[in-house]
């Protein structure tokens, strides 16, 4: 019954996660075994996460039964995973101890008896069935299937050697089989460990109070809107806003900052961050599955999942060297003794190496390994990006764009100036800010701030006919009389004598300064002259220079603001070009004529505005992507943090990335070219085959590993 209830309940399909996953050849074995249990209709892994999904109705044990031709176990995704046992005292290592000891008494027994002896042959024996077990239950079984594959090609390999009599050789190829399949087992968890360890950051259980009761529950039994509490030195559980207390939080799993922020009341705290101060009390605001950093794992691991295209050549090129390795092998076999008298033992010995040579262990795990550890690594420095194919052309970057508000500045814009003409100032502002206050812009944020802190009552006047005027302002009616709020070229536009010379030069003095001018006007007469400045980011100039070190042959600033203001923001921080007074469909204009002429071209916003830009370019980054669903959710690379030093940092890590994978594949291959011509000389041994094949699958993955090291400077 409870089987049956559970088969019900995996019909629209279900996550699991898989312990024992570190070859990629076994992930697409056990993806079939899946596919082929009665009423699974569909079965997806994931090997970078170690998770596959499951379509139709399958119970964990019939899916732990699939796996078990490398004991696999598999857990609920929403289960924690128990508590790592240490590499070495793992029991899959046990059956290796026990076959090195017994090679070992083999090999002091042949040097005593002589290696024909019976002794000695029984422990390499031994040595074969006991090490070599799980390997020949899949490869025969695969065998059987006819499907040739990493195990089968092993399997043929050693019993063909204990057929031709090379128990030894047969027994040091299972060894060193086994040997490399732990440590590759080994460094695969390794580079999975950064996304494990976002994964046990946030608490299973919170404090809540409901009421005047106080409770410890789940996550998961956590409600919106509960009021949860924090105590100093605890996690926070939950996405939530504070409603009392303050205190300082440490986000680095979130952000990647150092540095702890100070939170208040009505400020916005995240899953998994550390209180380090004060007690804080939190309004729940998403559901445990939907906070910033499940959305982050969730995000990271699919993108893990995600083939970049060196992957993708990968796995086609594997796909016809498999069979054309067995054809070699073959053909080394039968064509000396038949055309040349050559001895059959001897060539079929040198065949059956050329088998082992020619497993594309290496050359599979080339690339995924890297990409996975890279966003790992990146997601960990507080930088999402969002699948291989972004990692890899984040490192052929040569042009930059970035927005102004809210990515080179700070996009928080103060009212600095105003200049009334003929009117009131309060009178003017109130009005201008009443027209404003409907619109999501920052600059009109800036204009209705200024009015609240000077408590005027904006609220008391009901604009009419609103209307945006795209890229320039924005109009209403009020008793009976249309005011515009916009820039000067709307003015400019609409009637050109609207500007007075001793208005233009107002509005010149202040654009000199870097601040932004509007103006509130009706269609008779300007009013009121707005100067907004907007803070240029302190990390904005050193990441530039960094773009710059790294090799970025042009950084531009896209904004739809004035000339002047334009060039001394972009002064100021060092961008080598600006275009200023764009629209949004001209700054994806501009960023297809980008593209045109350097290829590889990467647009840097809020993730929200500009989106069409941002879409267009090879890549889009949005920047401050924590508790922002728009920018998770549409960018290729969101920097969790508003620092854009962690865009040199990013385009380092996938320069890397590039380097490792082009080595990866280069190295793999030769290693197995240089191998086989060792076969003409008859110098290639089965050791030496095992050796290559699997120290190379060992090294690529060690080398891939590497990429952990790089850290945000």
């Amino acid at each position: 019954m409870a089987e049956l209830q559970q088969k019900q309940q995996n019909h629209e399909g279900k996550t699991y996660r898989i312990e024992g996953l570190s070859c990629a050849n076994c992930a697409r074995i056990f993806e079939d075994n899946v596919k082929s249990i009665d009423g699974v209709t569909d079965a997806r892994i994931n090997f970078g996460a170690s998770k596959i999904f499951v379509e139709g109705e399958a119970t964990l044990d019939e899916i732990e039964r699939a796996g078990a031709f490398e004991n696999l176990k598999i857990r609920d995704e929403r289960e924690k995973r128990a508590e790592r046992v240490p590499f070495w005292k793992q029991k899959d290592n046990w059956k290796v101890y026990f076959s090195v000891l017994i090679l070992l008494i083999s090999f002091a027994s042949s040097a005593v008896y002589g290696e024909q002896h019976i002794i000695p042959t029984i422990g390499f024996f031994i040595v074969i069935a006991v090490g070599g077990y799980s390997l020949f239950l899949t490869g025969l079984k695969n065998l059987s299937k006819l499907s040739f594959d990493m195990n089968t090609l092993m399997t043929i390999a050693i019993i063909g050697a204990a057929i031709i009599g090379e128990w030894r050789e047969g027994a040091i190829v299972v060894i060193l089989f086994a040997v490399s399949e732990a440590l590759e087992r080994y460094s695969m968890d390794k580079a999975r460990r950064s996304i494990e360890l976002l994964m046990n950051l946030a608490p299973n259980e919170a404090l809540i109070r409901r009421g005047n009761q106080e409770m410890v529950l789940p996550v998961d039994e956590i409600e919106l809107h509960d009021l949860m509490i924090v105590k100093p030195g605890q996690k926070v559980a939950m996405d939530g806003i504070v409603k009392k207390g303050s205190s300082s939080l440490n986000q680095a799993a979130i952000t990647g900052e150092s540095i702890a922020v100070q939170k208040s009341a009505g400020d916005e705290v995240f899953a998994g961050t550390l209180n380090e101060e004060g007690l804080l009390e939190i309004e729940v605001t998403k559901r445990a599955e939907d906070t910033t950093i499940a959305k982050i794992i969730q995000l990271v691991e699919d993108a893990q999942a995600e083939k970049a295209p060196s992957q993708a050549f990968v796995d086609r090129f594997a796909k016809y060297y498999t069979p054309a390795i067995m054809a070699v092998a073959f053909l080394i076999m039968i064509v000396p003794p038949l055309l040349f008298d050559g001895d059959w033992s001897t060539w079929v010995y040198q065949g059956l190496a050329a088998l082992v040579v020619g497993c594309p262990c290496a050359l599979v795990v080339s690339t995924p390994v890297a990409v996975v550890t890279a966003i790992g690594n990146a997601a960990r420095n507080g930088v999402l990006i969002k699948g291989g194919i972004h990692l890899e052309e984040a490192g052929h970057l040569k042009v930059i764009a970035f927005d102004k508000t809210g990515t080179l500045t700070e996009g928080k814009p103060v009212v600095t100036d105003m200049v009334t003409f003929g009117l009131k100032e309060n009178d003017a502002l109130t009005l201008a800010a009443a027209i404003e206050k409907g619109s999501g812009h920052p600059l009109a944020g800036a204009i209705v701030e200024k009015a609240r802190q000077l408590k005027l009552d904006i609220d008391a006047i009901k604009p009419d006919n609103v209307q945006s005027i795209t890229g320039k302002g924005i109009s209403a009616v009020i008793n009976k009389t249309r005011y515009y709020v916009g820039s000067p070229g709307l003015f400019r536009e609409m009637k050109a004598d609207l500007l007075t010379d001793e208005i233009n030069a107002r509005i010149t003095s202040l654009q000199a300064e870097g601040k932004t001018v509007m103006a509130l006007a009706t269609e008779q007469s300007i009013m009121l002259l707005i100067a907004v400045a907007d803070h240029v980011r302190e990390s904005a100039s050193l990441a530039i220079k960094r773009l710059h070190k790294a090799g970025i042959q042009k950084t531009i600033m896209l904004t739809g603001d004035n000339k002047r203001t334009a060039e001394a923001v972009a002064k100021s921080v060092g961008v080598t070009n600006v275009r200023s007074e764009l629209l949004p469909e001209q700054k994806l204009t501009y960023i297809k004529k980008l593209q045109e002429e350097y290829g590889h071209v990467a647009m840097i916003g809020d993730g929200v505005n500009d989106a069409p830009a941002l879409a267009a370019a090879s890549i889009g980054v949005a920047m401050g992507g924590a508790g922002t669903d728009a920018a998770l959710e549409t960018a290729d690379i969101a920097l969790m943090a508003d620092d854009l030093n962690k865009l040199p940092y990013t385009i380092q890590l996938s320069r890397k990335a590039l380097k490792i994978i082009k080595q990866n594949i280069i190295f793999s291959l030769g290693i197995k070219a240089l191998a086989l011509l060792l076969v003409i000389p008859g110098w290639l041994t089965l050791w030496l085959a095992i050796f290559a094949d699997m120290g190379a699958t060992l090294i690529v993955t060690l080398n891939s590993m590497r990429l952990l090291r790089i850290k945000m400077k």
